[in-house]
């Protein structure tokens, strides 16, 4: 098949890329390099089946031109990164609204299937022991930019079954919880990768808040996985599920068992919310995903667990 990705070098999107190609596809990547990296790309790039676009999905004229030459889409252009949404609000409302509108536009022009990528932070400060798709969310004011991310993925996830439902554009949702892996980059907040780049060089390791919040973390290539799981189901199309890994840890824990697999020489300091970010944070006390409908649906479920994240990011980090 010829499969378009948008978002495609960044993180997952290249991990993305370099699986197809693998599988023998041809891959069009559409990147505007904000958060994506080309040198993602540099193993893809020598196999003869890559085609690489520096461009936006703002761009209505760029992504109906490709839309047309491609068998599946796989929509992962995001603006994404806590300090990233913070920083620059406007644009990563502009990216993630008005970029999907223009991907399911031209997907629908053109007959298109479309697999989008959505987020757990859907859901907002739900603390429930394991979220399901289909629970409520709960989210703090509009006013609190903090959480516009959250609103413009739901917006996107509601615009795409719109779609399937009034259009019938075989349209499917993930929800990401935390992925993490080789190539990412603690820039713009993410935690695993922060803490090793730190510990590795026997730096302070910082924690925002008081640590005793709870995250689930799973590694890119099992994500990669239930993408690739999900995008070749017909019973996903229509629906939404969430992609993660269920096993739970605290900021605090994951701190020390980064140090202790690294034989790090760090220490733990805190740092507030208020300092950490803008005044008015809001966290999430807890984010465990459920995962029974997309084993249901594929039969995929996670292999790697938390000690293989760690070597696997330690590892890439020294490399480069």
């Amino acid at each position: 098949m010829r499969l378009l990705i948008t978002g495609g070098a960044g993180f997952i999107g290249s991990h993305l890329t370099d699986r197809l190609i693998s599988d023998g596809h041809e891959v069009i990547v559409l990147d505007n390099l904000e958060t994506g990296r080309i040198e993602n790309l540099s193993a893809a790039s020598h196999s003869g089946r890559l085609t690489f676009i520096e461009g936006s999905v703002l761009d209505s004229e760029i992504v109906e031109k490709l839309v047309a030459e491609v068998d599946f889409i796989y929509h992962l252009a995001a603006a994404v990164g806590v300090f990233n949404i913070l920083e620059r609000p406007l644009a990563s409302l502009m990216t993630n609204l008005r970029g999907t509108e223009i991907v399911l536009d031209a997907a629908l022009k053109y007959s298109r299937p479309i697999l989008l990528a959505s987020s757990s932070e859907v859901y907002g400060k739900n603390t429930s022991d394991s979220l399901h798709e289909d629970d409520n969310r709960i989210l703090g004011s509009p006013l609190m930019l903090r959480w516009s991310y959250s609103q413009a993925k739901a917006i996107d996830e509601t615009l795409a079954f719109a779609y399937w439902e009034e259009k019938k554009l075989p349209t499917r949702i993930v929800r990401f919880f935390n992925t993490v892996g080789p190539r990412q980059l603690g820039a713009y907040g993410m935690v695993v990768p922060r803490f090793v780049a730190a510990a590795l060089d026997n730096e302070e390791i910082t924690i925002y808040g008081d640590g005793n919040q709870t995250r689930c973390f799973g590694h890119v290539a099992d994500i990669i996985d239930a993408l690739i799981s999900v995008a070749n189901s017909e019973r996903t199309i229509g629906t939404v599920v969430n992609i993660g890994n269920n096993e739970e840890i605290s900021i605090n824990d994951l701190a020390k068992k980064i140090i202790e697999m690294t034989e790090s020489k760090s220490k733990i300091v805190y740092l507030s919310y208020a300092d950490a970010y803008k005044s008015g944070f809001e966290d999430m006390e807890r984010r465990v995903p459920n995962i029974q409908r997309i084993k249901k649906l594929t039969g995929w479920s996670p292999t790697r667990n938390l000690e293989t994240i760690i070597r696997d990011v330690a590892e890439h980090l020294q490399a480069n």
